[in-house]
C-alpha cells in the first residue's frame, strides 16, 4: 500500500459520530463544542461534506485524564485529611 508524501503510516483508528461521543461520555451536543472551543475536549476530523467523527483513542484518552484528574484530586483533599 502506498503513503502519500509526508503523512506517516498509523494504525486504523476506529472514528466515532456525534451521538455516540455523547453516549460515551455522558455530555451533550452543546457542551463538546464548548469544550473543543476552549481547547479542553479533542476536535473532530472532517470525513466528507459536513461529516466529522472523533477518533476514539483521543476521547478516551480525554476520558483516562478526567479520571485521573479526579482521582488526583481525591488523593489531594485526602493528604489535607491525614
Amino acid at each position: 500500500m502506498e503513503q502519500a508524501q509526508g503523512i506517516s503510516a498509523r494504525p486504523l483508528e476506529r472514528i466515532l459520530r456525534r451521538p455516540e461521543v455523547e453516549r460515551a461520555t455522558g455530555l451533550a451536543r452543546s457542551t463538546l463544542y464548548d469544550l473543543m472551543a476552549a481547547s479542553k475536549f479533542p476536535k473532530p476530523v472532517a470525513l466528507s461534506g459536513g461529516a466529522v467523527g472523533w477518533i476514539e483513542s483521543e476521547v478516551a484518552a480525554w476520558q483516562a485524564a478526567r479520571i485521573a484528574a479526579r482521582d488526583g484530586a481525591a488523593l489531594n483533599q485526602l493528604s489535607k485529611v491525614a
